[in-house]
């Protein structure tokens, strides 16, 4: 029997985090999440348990409300770069939680090290 879309993306999701994991313990994760509609990533500190900054198409100040495209894309990953150097995190590792390293995943993250992340 074959698996589902949601089944395989589960999947998918827990194996780029395990192997993550694995190559940098106690690093700083840049988590991506994409719905139909939007697009949000976090900054987050897995030792404490924290979140240290975020960015989102939901914001009013990114002007791309409600879109869901590689331009909104773009800007979401400038606007964490931006939010990054201001919590002073110059390093971090890329969780592209089961989504596919393509199109507008991989906007936001040429867009984040074009602000300067390292990952």
């Amino acid at each position: 029997m074959a698996n589902s879309k949601r089944q395989l993306f589960l999947k998918r999701r827990l194996r780029v985090r395990n192997k993550l994991r694995k190559r940098n313990p106690g690093g700083v994760r840049l988590s991506v999440h994409r719905s139909n509609k939007n697009i949000s990533v976090q900054l987050i500190d897995d030792v404490n348990g924290v979140t240290l900054a975020s960015a989102s198409s939901m914001e009013k100040a990114l002007g791309v409300v409600g879109k869901n495209n590689i331009e909104a894309a773009t800007k979401v990953g400038a606007a964490i770069a931006e939010r990054a150097k201001k919590a002073k995190v110059e390093e971090c590792y890329f969780d592209r939680g089961g989504f596919l390293f393509h199109g507008k995943v991989k906007a936001l993250a040429d867009a984040a090290r074009e602000g300067g992340l390292k990952f």
